[in-house]
């Protein structure tokens, strides 16, 4: 019998006859491995989340900033869930877990049972010790998969600026603000070398698929970034191996097998900013890029 205790953080109901728990332990689930064909991720980018009903920045701001917030799907045949408050610990016994687009998520079937739990409860308690300890400690953001540190494939203008995790910055009261994460690549839109800048005017322009242990989001990389990015204007043979470095795609495969590789993104350190596209709908249009970040040879 697999036994999970968790913090529930919200429940909220996405059919008629499926609820959604919002759970979380103070750790991180495992990285998943990337199989997404990268020349569909244009017309078909990667979910950046597996909410049905989208999350309000209230909701997210209560999510704890370390650890992730892991989904759980429960058929409503469950009496304890109308039960579950938000903050409340639940033991959870025969928990499935699945890889859905690459986003671990939990499902409640048949046999799984759900017993609420006290805070006063003594593997409560030690949980949230042991939550205080990672907080406590110098790599408190640093994702619990990334061992023993990230990667040294990207340097900052800002080395010594604290990183924070992207769930953090989407709770942020402040629409536009700069900030610093370690993040997994997880696609790119474009991804090849020779598409990487406009045929018109020759400047960068991608999208890039980021994800650390609490959330995805899009960044994009335009002009002058983009240039520090790269490196400047290397020759296209170097930017694809600096994106396919970037990718965790295997070498000495062609184009082709690498699109739809099993791909192994590395940790890797940048900074980003958020901005809006529209004064009147600043929320909604905010979007992020990357910039002070470069790729190290």
């Amino acid at each position: 019998m697999i036994i999970n205790l968790m913090r529930v953080l919200h429940v909220c109901e996405i059919s008629d006859d499926q609820w959604m728990i919002y759970v979380w332990d103070g750790t991180d689930t495992p990285c998943a491995p990337c199989h997404k064909d990268l020349n569909a991720e244009g017309e078909d980018p990667l979910p950046l989340n597996l909410d049905i009903v989208p999350l309000s920045r209230k909701i997210l701001h209560i999510f704890p900033c370390v650890g992730t917030v892991f989904r759980i799907v429960v058929r409503k045949y469950f009496e304890e869930i109308p039960q579950l408050r938000d903050g409340c610990w639940v033991k959870l016994c025969n928990l499935t877990c699945e890889l859905h687009y690459g986003i671990w998520r939990g499902l409640l079937h048949g046999s799984s049972k759900v017993h609420i739990l006290s805070d006063e409860d003594e593997n409560v308690k030690s949980n949230m010790r042991d939550y205080q300890d990672r907080l406590a400690s110098g790599a408190r953001v640093q994702p619990l998969t990334c061992s023993p540190r990230h990667s040294y494939m990207t340097g900052t203008d800002f080395e010594k600026e604290p990183c924070v995790t992207l769930i953090k910055s989407l709770a942020c009261h402040k629409v536009t603000h700069k900030f610093k994460s370690i993040v997994r690549v997880v696609a790119a839109y474009p991804w090849k070398g020779n598409h990487l800048r406009s045929p018109v005017h020759g400047h960068y322009r991608v999208r890039l698929t980021l994800e650390d242990s609490t959330v995805r989001i899009h960044a994009y990389i335009h002009g002058d970034d983009g240039v520090k990015f790269f490196g400047g204007h290397p020759e296209v043979e170097k930017l694809s191996t600096k994106m396919r470095r970037l990718l965790g795609i295997k070498e000495n495969i062609g184009a082709e097998e690498a699109a739809t590789s099993v791909r192994d993104p590395p940790w890797v350190c940048c900074c980003l900013k958020s901005y809006y596209l529209d004064k009147s709908d600043k929320w909604g249009s905010r979007r992020y890029r990357i910039f002070g970040t470069y790729i190290l040879d």
